[in-house]
């Protein structure tokens, strides 16, 4: 399954508070994202929550473009990319 870096922006700032209605939010994300065969690895937010970059396993972009239609979220771009492990390299 292709791997991608989802970029997305929120003006207003990205909201997911660290409780139970947290977690919901986040089931109900994972939930919509399944429907299209896409799955959420993790994501990384920069310090003033206004942009997300996000890793997903998806069979295509187009179909992360949907999940994020059915999830309400933005996005920016949709590079496919690859894992590279500088541990791999040790001798």
């Amino acid at each position: 399954m292709p791997r991608y870096l989802v970029e997305r922006t929120f003006p207003d700032g990205l909201s997911i508070p660290q409780t139970a209605a947290g977690a919901k939010i986040c089931r109900s994300v994972v939930d919509t994202n399944a429907k299209d065969g896409v799955t959420w690895l993790h994501s990384y937010v920069n310090p003033e929550r206004t942009q997300t970059f996000c890793i997903y396993d998806a069979p295509s972009p187009e179909a992360i473009r949907h999940a994020a239609d059915g999830n309400q979220f933005p996005v920016d771009r949709i590079p496919e990319v690859s894992e590279l492990d500088p541990y791999f390299y040790r001798s």
